[in-house]
């Protein structure tokens, strides 16, 4: 679940310091009329500034996060033929699906995993684990590169991030009027914001945020199978079932740490509740939609 926890931690964390910036330089004044009543016009607009800044600053810095938190060595010069062929595979692929010629990448995990990250379609990275080399044969790794071209080609990365931007947007509007209320009925306030809204405020950002993470994630398992279509275009149905296969041998591989889970090959299992913060569906539902298919 790589690029998802890192993308909502990171989001997060700026979602907070924003509003934290904001609170300093005393721009929630215009939140208050005459000292007492939020507007909510003037609040939607700021919660819009500070949810949409938070997700597309996330979306500017995930290749770099990327590369410096899993140590993804990109592939300058190909020094070797497994070098070549993952070079050369993409560059059909992503010629194949119109998009320009991403950055490819090696990071150094046992787990078998991949992922596509980038602010668009034309300047994305798509990186592979050794694990993933070492288990899966040639084929069933062309199909998975297809995978994460697909990802890169539909657009996911900059959508995932306009999902986020709305839902940040209502988690800080949400969250500023609980605050609001606790400052004024229960510390009875009565102009102006005392501490008790902004600690409050924080507190509710974090708790609200890990319930629209729910629907971040929805969205996040709805485009897999939309990817797992783009990879077996690119490649074969066969192999990107083969592809699947190999990923259900190893027990349901562990998810990617951070933002980069959403855009991974595969996901960890989840159970119960937790299902709704799967950034990926069950092997087994992703293999089952390929073979359906007409």
């Amino acid at each position: 679940m790589m690029r998802i926890a890192l993308f909502l931690a990171t989001n997060a964390a700026i979602l907070v310091v924003i509003s934290i910036v904001f609170s300093l330089f005393g721009l929630h004044g215009v939140l208050a009329e005459n000292g007492v009543d939020l507007d909510l016009n003037a609040l939607l607009l700021i919660s819009t500034i500070i949810g949409m800044s938070g997700s597309l600053i996330s979306l500017a810095l995930s290749k770099f996060m990327a590369k410096k938190s899993m140590g993804v060595a990109i592939i300058e010069n190909p020094k070797s033929q497994t070098e070549r062929w993952l070079v050369e595979t993409i560059q059909r692929q992503a010629n194949e699906a119109g998009i320009g010629m991403p950055e490819v990448g090696i990071f150094n995990s046992p787990q078998p995993n991949a992922f596509a990250t980038g602010m668009n379609k034309n300047s994305a990275l798509v990186a592979v684990s050794t694990g993933l080399l070492d288990s899966m044969k040639q084929n069933e790794v062309e199909a998975v590169l297809g995978h994460e071209i697909s990802h890169v080609a539909n657009g996911d990365m900059i959508t995932l991030s306009l999902v986020q931007g709305v839902v940040n947007t209502f988690v800080f509007f949400l969250s500023s009027i609980i605050g609001h209320i606790v400052d004024r009925v229960v510390f009875k306030t009565e102009r102006g914001h005392g501490p008790a809204y902004y600690v409050t405020q924080i507190i509710m950002q974090i708790f609200l945020s890990i319930l629209a993470s729910m629907i971040v994630m929805w969205f996040s398992r709805w485009r897999e199978f939309h990817a797992d279509t783009g990879g077996a275009n690119l490649s074969s149905r066969e192999n990107m079932i083969g592809a699947l296969r190999a990923l259900q041998r190893v027990n349901e591989p562990k998810d990617l740490p951070g933002e980069f889970a959403a855009f991974g090959i595969s996901g960890g299992l989840s159970s119960g509740i937790k299902k709704l913060f799967m950034s990926h569906p069950p092997l087994e539902q992703r293999i089952a939609a390929l073979q359906n298919q007409k």
